[in-house]
């Protein structure tokens, strides 16, 4: 059984991530979507949060887990004996973070390998901060997201 980790911080879980998860998991027998508490960023959703909007929006995915998680991604991965980091690239700049990531995941956890998928080009210019910003400024953001991260958004901005 080949288990896989699609780590970030959702924040919050747009079409891309489950565009993601769903090319995962027909790859893979289990995906678990592991995500970050983000100690370094400020989320606009807590961890709790972030993680009910992402089982919700991936429910319909059998083979796929979310959780909560700190600490290195590395451990983590070891923990769960996962032997897949499942990352999505949507640029040339996207590349090179990841790059240098799974090299350091490499070092930490020999026996994980990475993998990067490119996002479905309906999904390729969509991002989490792009999303939360045209949710700021009361945008519609439902071809981006689930409908309940959009209630959810709606309620972060009330108008």
């Amino acid at each position: 059984m080949i288990k896989a980790i699609y780590p970030g911080t959702f924040d919050p879980i747009t079409n891309g991530h489950i565009d993601i998860v769903e090319r995962s998991a027909s790859m893979f027998d289990e995906v678990i979507v592991a995500i970050a508490t983000s100690s370094r960023k400020q989320p606009l959703f807590d961890l709790a949060e972030r993680v009910a909007l992402a089982q919700q929006a991936l429910s319909h995915v059998p083979n796929v887990k979310v959780e909560g998680f700190s600490g290195l991604l590395a451990d983590y991965a070891k923990s769960h004996q996962a032997k897949v980091l499942v990352r999505g690239i949507r640029a040339v700049a996207d590349f090179e973070y990841e790059y240098q990531l799974a090299s350091v995941n490499r070092k930490l956890n020999p026996e994980l390998e990475s993998v990067l998928l490119t996002p479905s080009p309906d999904h390729a210019h969509i991002s989490s901060s792009i999303v939360r910003d045209v949710a700021a400024h009361y945008g519609d953001v439902s071809q981006f997201v689930s409908e309940s991260v959009e209630q959810a958004l709606v309620q972060k901005f009330p108008k």
